[in-house]
């Protein structure tokens, strides 16, 4: 496990800031696990952004980058990411159920090599651009490592079979993600905080987030 520092309030509301959806930073609500899974119970809840600064390692996650199949906000924060942070290793998943399940998954190296895998698990469309193998190979990960990991009994130590032969939506992304992160992950790490943020998003994330989470007839 890695040993991260304390989060940096500072820092993480600078980075939520920063981000392509967030048009401005108007309270810090104060912090919060980084390991539990942010609720979403009223409109309200959507303006709440965590973010968290552990020395060079900067996470973030915002409703507004959820979709149903028709953008891909998550890899177009990506890009921007990219930019501005050239030796960073870029990593991102989204998870959202619209009447079924769509996921987005990123994986996106300092050399250049990256996947992009957005669809619905387990049904069609699902796309996936760019080389997940060659982003393994780039992370010392061979298919003879996946195939232990498939046969490990504690699901918490990454025992979950990943076959890149298998149809692009059968195929276990969250678990390539997470390998993607390794012991950098501020997701896994139990008593690791970070920063509960309310912001205005940008009136096109707002826009985005309306038409997404609240169905009208």
């Amino acid at each position: 496990m890695a040993d991260l520092p304390a989060n940096n309030p500072a820092r993480a509301a600078e980075f939520a800031g920063s981000l392509s959806t967030v048009a401005a930073v108007r309270e810090d609500l104060g912090l919060r696990p980084g390991a539990s899974t942010p609720t979403f119970e009223t409109r309200a809840d959507l303006d709440i952004v965590q973010a968290g600064v552990w020395g060079n390692v900067l996470a973030a996650s915002d409703p507004a980058w959820a979709d149903d199949g028709n953008g891909n906000p998550l890899l177009y924060e990506a890009k921007g990411l990219r930019e501005r942070f050239p030796d960073a290793r870029i990593v991102g998943r989204v998870e959202v159920h619209c009447g079924a399940e769509h996921t987005e998954d990123l994986v996106w190296l300092p050399d250049g090599t990256m996947f992009h895998a957005s669809g619905w698990p387990g049904d069609e469309p699902f796309v996936v651009t760019g080389d997940p193998e060659a982003v393994l190979s780039s992370l010392g990960i061979t298919r003879d490592m996946l195939d232990r990991m498939g046969e490990m009994d504690d699901m918490d130590d990454m025992g979950r079979h990943i076959d890149l032969d298998d149809e692009p939506s059968q195929i276990d992304w969250a678990a390539l993600s997470a390998l993607a992160l390794g012991e950098a992950d501020p997701w896994g790490i139990a008593g690791l905080n970070m920063s509960s943020l309310r912001v205005r998003h940008t009136e096109g994330a707002t826009s985005h987030m309306e038409g997404l989470y609240f169905i009208t007839g």
